[in-house]
């Protein structure tokens, strides 16, 4: 009897933890991206990072004062392009399934612990995991898992993690700390379609070269 009202126990807590945890396939979220070097012990801001949701297609602007960035990806195709600008220089660089996984292959195995730590991010109760990469960078990631993307291979490193990143922190090699926190998320707002469209003009073309 008792093995059974465990195994009861067991299930009713796993489907209640199933049951709140909601897929997220239509939202927006801005993040605040701050870094710190190693002999200065303040933040400050340097880009701001603004993730789209809709269905099977992300979109991830980073936008900095020098340059900005944006990755259009489609989880249907596992393909990507990647948009750059330099003032009035833009590039466009298109990748297929095998060349996204070989530009992410050193995010391939990572370790991961979650630990016993949480914080609240925009009133997400959100736990603390610890990520290591092949090169021995740690990542510190806080993740709610009430919300789950739709699309989670978009931002490669993060695609294990079981619930919706919110902040996540990491080091260089000289030292110098970044750390992105989300400041605002909507999941009610539609996201337009046309967010996800490859520009036909105005970006010089960079294929990536194929592995021989």
């Amino acid at each position: 009897m008792k093995v059974i009202v465990s195994i009861l126990i067991c299930f009713l807590s796993f489907h209640l933890t199933f049951a709140q945890q909601r897929i997220v396939a239509e939202c927006t979220v801005v993040y605040k991206v701050e870094s710190q070097d190693a002999s200065d012990a303040s933040m400050q801001q340097k880009a701001t990072k603004t993730v789209y949701i809709k269905s099977n297609n992300a979109r991830i602007d980073l936008v900095a004062p020098a340059y900005s960035q944006t990755t259009l990806f489609n989880k249907t195709t596992a393909t990507a392009t990647v948009l750059r600008a330099f003032g009035d220089d833009k590039y466009m660089t298109p990748l297929n399934g095998q060349q996204w996984r070989k530009v992410n292959a050193g995010l391939d195995s990572i370790q991961m612990q979650i630990t016993g730590d949480s914080i609240s991010i925009l009133d997400y109760t959100c736990k603390k995991a610890l990520l290591q990469l092949k090169d021995g960078t740690q990542v510190i990631v806080f993740f709610t898992p009430a919300i789950i993307p739709s699309v989670r291979e978009y931002e490669y490193m993060f695609k294990d993690i079981p619930g919706f990143v919110l902040g996540y922190e990491m080091k260089d090699k000289d030292g110098r700390k970044t750390t992105f926190s989300a400041t605002q998320i909507n999941l009610y707002n539609p996201v337009a379609a046309s967010r996800f469209d490859i520009p036909a003009k105005e970006y010089r073309l960079i294929e990536m070269e194929e592995s021989k």
